[in-house]
């Protein structure tokens, strides 16, 4: 229960930043399994790390590599490209959301999640604000299809780093992920197309959404 608590309390209380307090929380169980319970040895400790750099790696991998793709698309000025294409096409709020979400989940299934905010975020937001989009709005729809193609074979990255904590071939995972996929796809659809059901609540706080 120690770890949650400090992990979500340092992010809420502005402590740290997400990643920093990812990292706190595993010194935490680090010095907890060590001096606390004593799951956990001094001797083991070097065998744990490389343990852990050998999950770590193939994420790490494909994360740098969407990074430099990244950088390759912005270069060519791929993102602006799409972004008046997708206006020769429509102007109509519904069908623009659809075709966002595509281009979204696409991309998250072989981008890193950061680079594909930044590359495409700056780019598309004009246009659904220009047609009655809240930005509140389009910045879940934007994290639900991102997180979504972060479990979608066969780049997903959290593909990867499942399989090898799990110790789960990762053909069998990604037959297995559909389902997951699929729900997560109508969710998303659902607040897509319904944007009260996750904008009640910063309304009922009194925000301008």
């Amino acid at each position: 229960m120690l770890v949650p608590i400090i992990i979500l309390g340092s992010i809420y209380a502005g402590i740290c930043t997400p990643t920093e307090s990812a990292a706190l929380g595993c010194l935490v169980g680090v010095l907890v399994s060590i001096f606390i319970y004593r799951e956990v040895s001094w001797k083991i400790l070097p065998y744990l790390a490389m343990h852990a750099m050998t999950i770590a790696a193939p994420v790490m991998f494909i994360i740098g590599m969407s990074s430099g793709f990244g950088s390759i698309l912005s270069m060519e000025q791929i993102p602006a490209k799409i972004a008046d294409a997708i206006l020769a096409i429509t102007n109509n709020k519904y069908v623009l959301l659809l075709i966002i979400n595509i281009i979204f989940l696409i991309m998250g299934t072989f981008m890193e999640t950061n680079a594909a905010i930044i590359l495409t975020v700056p780019i598309l937001l004009p246009i659904v604000t220009a047609v009655g989009v809240s930005p509140v709005h389009f910045g879940i729809v934007c994290i639900v299809n991102l997180a979504i193609g972060f479990v979608t074979p066969p780049l997903g990255a959290n593909l990867f780093m499942a399989s090898a904590i799990g110790n789960v071939p990762l053909n069998k995972l990604a037959k297995d992920i559909w389902p997951w996929i699929a729900t997560g796809i109508v969710a998303l659809l659902l607040i897509t197309y319904i944007p009260d059901l996750i904008l009640f609540l910063p309304k009922l706080m009194g925000y301008v959404v």
